[in-house]
């Protein structure tokens, strides 16, 4: 059957720009989540019997307003930070955007093209928008900021199905009641899709399906949070401090104030250390200098550690000289009460164009994005801190937005999950708040305790069910110290199986783009043989 098609009329460009816009607001600081279930609908209204060409374009424009406001925050980091001029900044900025709409653009088209019936692009469309999810978690280095599961970090019972699907299955779930919406506004209004009028039967049993699903989420929901409060009942508690210096990201690396970061990093533990903790911990690169290498700075803080008789978490860059070039690595030192140096963690996911030049040897003339002078070296995936109550596993910085790294880590055997960062880059926008809240998928994902140092804020706490114990404020200076459970040798099945969802999806993929093309070479067939 031929079905005419619409060009693209200011009514859909406007659907498509609220579309973006409702995208963002169900993230951090707008924070309002429901608008998530909902976002959606005014995109697939906008791209409703248009062509494949047109959905692309469409997608695109909801893509660009979605990360251009999510992300906006990109322009002064580069601009103040990264000393890049302005006019600079906005390119890449919008080159960033850009690429990045065209994740939601692939969705558009792909829903235009393969979901001509209504009852299966209710799967569908989940199933292309975490194909996508997932596909941009790692292309090009991956930047999976603000998938759309994010949005719901503080609906505890929701997200309770991350131990089994991760942040992905949240994803899943907000898409497929995007798409149940949709369909059954569309039959309200005796509007078609694809030409076809909706079925007042299928309509219905796609409604109660979707009920059906938020029911048994809500169900496992409960269950799994008493069984958390359970284990984390029966578990070994332990006493861990954050130390947040709140070091402004302009003097943070200049020499005339080297002496006054460190004295202020001990002050502040000096004071959670009256709480008696087993642990304290500091931010991301918390010395300003090459930790071992100066020895006299060294030597500072390993005195005032084993004056203070418990154990660290140091956050420092690290050099080793080798032949022809050295090292560099931005890492976290484990310090005994004695003062020595027990284990040391290097960042595995580096920061491109901040810590690493990608394709350097095509991309020369590109220099960092940060003030210290040097290409650093990636650590080994899945290394703990090993630790007598518990072995530490640490993520630095953005590497607590990647799924796997956590996973592989507690795979390892941690009993702790520590997020150490410098979020100062950000400033006082909604970076510091988006960036906290993916942390806490990790916890549930892993039935782990995480506690996050941040230079500038938001540092806290989060026990194994996701909830926020503790939290600073944005730029104070603050010492934190809350008991937290410790769960050993007990994994879950995301972390034991990985993104089975996801691979559940792009078979699912896979096999209607073969339908689809079987089919065109079937129709070429029959059309050459008349």
């Amino acid at each position: 059957m031929m079905i005419q098609t619409a060009g693209i009329g200011r009514e859909k460009i406007f659907l498509s720009i609220i579309s973006g816009i409702a995208l963002t607001m169900g993230f951090p600081l707008v924070g309002f989540s429901y608008a998530a279930w909902f976002a959606l609908i005014f995109l697939l209204f906008a791209i409703r019997n248009i062509s494949v060409r047109n959905s692309f374009i469409l997608g695109v424009l909801t893509g660009m307003v979605h990360f251009a406001t999510l992300l906006y925050w990109l322009i002064g980091t580069m601009n103040i930070y990264g000393y890049l001029s302005l006019w600079l900044s906005g390119i890449i900025f919008i080159l960033l955007v850009f690429y990045l709409s065209l994740y939601v653009a692939a969705f558009a088209g792909l829903v235009s093209l393969f979901c001509s019936g209504s009852f299966f692009a209710l799967f569908l469309i989940p199933v292309f928008w975490v194909c996508l999810e997932y596909i941009r978690s790692f292309a090009f280095t991956g930047f999976p900021w603000g998938l759309i599961g994010y949005t719901q970090y503080d609906h505890l019972n929701l997200i309770q199905i991350s131990d089994i699907f991760g942040v992905y299955g949240v994803s899943f779930v907000i898409a497929l009641a995007n798409a149940v919406i949709f369909f059954t506004l569309l039959y309200v209004k005796k509007e078609k899709w694809h030409g076809r009028h909706m079925d007042a039967r299928r309509t219905a049993a796609s409604f109660l399906m979707m009920l059906s699903v938020f029911s048994l989420i809500m169900i496992y929901g409960n269950a799994r949070l008493k069984s958390a409060d359970t284990m984390m009942a029966e578990s070994e508690k332990l006493n861990v401090a954050v130390i947040q210096g709140n070091i402004e990201q302009a003097v943070k690396w200049d020499l005339k104030f080297r002496t006054d970061t460190i004295e202020k990093y001990i002050r502040l533990s000096e004071q959670a250390n009256k709480d008696h903790p087993d642990l304290i911990v500091w931010p991301e690169t918390a010395t300003p200098f090459y930790f071992k290498y100066n020895i006299e700075m060294t030597k500072m803080v390993l005195q005032a550690i084993q004056a203070m008789e418990t154990h660290f978490v140091v956050g420092s860059p690290t050099v080793e000289f080798m032949e022809p070039l050295d090292h560099y690595y931005n890492s976290a030192y484990l310090v005994t009460p004695d003062g020595d140096i027990a284990a040391r963690n290097d960042k595995v996911h580096l920061v491109p164009f901040g810590e690493y030049v990608p394709l350097k040897k095509w991309l020369p003339f590109i220099n960092h994005i940060v003030a210290q002078v040097g290409e650093f070296k990636a650590g080994k995936k899945g290394d703990t801190l090993k630790w007598g109550p518990a072995d530490i596993g640490v993520l630095i910085c953005y590497e607590i937005i990647f799924p796997e790294l956590a996973s592989e880590i507690v795979a390892n055997n941690a009993g702790l999950l520590i997020n150490i960062t410098n979020d100062a880059w950000f400033g006082k926008t909604s970076a510091p708040y988006q960036h906290f809240s993916m942390a806490v998928f990790r916890a549930v994902e892993n039935r782990r305790s995480l506690i996050r140092a941040a230079n500038t804020g938001i540092s806290g706490f989060i026990d194994p069910a996701g909830r926020v114990l503790k939290q600073s404020a944005l730029f104070e200076e603050d010492a934190m110290t809350c008991s937290v459970p410790v769960i050993k040798n007990q994994t879950t099945f995301y972390n034991r199986h990985g993104n089975l969802l996801v691979l559940g999806c792009f078979i699912v993929l896979a096999i209607i783009i073969m339908i689809k093309l079987a089919g065109q070479v079937f129709r070429k067939k029959v059309e050459g043989g008349r």
